[in-house]
């Protein structure tokens, strides 16, 4: 039986996990834009950081991509999530699978070559999606990536309406605060990072890049 959302629960709900995560794995689209990203690596990272890893699906894009790395730091706020995703990573201790509500700052997590994130910043208030964005800036290393997954504001009602359909939904996550791409790039050169870009975008679907300076 294929499980159903919770609206009221959200992310702590394992229904609403097993839901979310049956839907996204079918969403042909999804591993078109993961796809892209894997493509965007540096050459040879040796740290990485994954924003709101969920069960670790994009993390382990970027492994497969990347057998440089050697330390992966995995984060998100959803018991349910991280359980999955401690069980895909159980035989590659590289992967530290850690609890982190990206609502509080990430500084404390360290440098990384790469910070990944997949389609969870667009929870966060839109200050909060700033300060993040400027602490991001600070833990790249010199010319490292941040390459952002992300579900993005359409131009119109019509075309919102129009993605979601495609999708297979009826209505946005009650949790969801969606922003334009453009005001994104924006608020990501302000934090300092510089080849700021969409460079794939399905959609409400959209992959944001920058970079520290070298």
């Amino acid at each position: 039986m294929t499980a159903t959302p919770s609206p009221t629960s959200g992310w702590s709900d394992p229904d609403q996990v097993v839901w979310y995560l049956e839907r996204i794995g079918k969403l042909e689209v999804s591993r078109s834009g993961e796809q892209m990203l894997a493509e965007l690596l540096p050459a040879a990272p040796t740290r990485v950081l994954d924003l709101g890893c969920g069960d670790g699906r994009l993390t382990a894009r970027v492994l497969a991509a990347r057998p440089s790395v050697t330390t992966c730091l995995a984060v998100d706020r959803s018991e349910p999530m991280l359980a999955a995703a401690r069980t895909r990573f159980a035989e590659q201790p590289i992967v530290d699978v850690r609890p982190w509500d990206l609502a509080d700052p990430i500084t404390s997590l360290g440098s990384f070559d790469v910070i990944v994130s997949g389609l969870a910043i667009h929870h966060l208030s839109d200050d909060r999606k700033r300060n993040l964005f400027a602490e991001i800036a600070a833990m790249l290393s010199p010319g490292g990536l941040f390459a952002n997954l992300e579900v993005v504001k359409s131009a119109t009602p019509a075309h919102h309406a129009a993605f979601l359909a495609a999708i297979g939904r009826t209505e946005d996550d009650p949790q969801d605060r969606l922003v334009t791409v453009e005001t994104q790039l924006t608020w990501m050169r302000e934090a300092g990072m510089v080849e700021v870009d969409c460079l794939w975008r399905w959609r409400g679907f959209a992959l944001l890049v920058g970079e520290r300076p070298r």
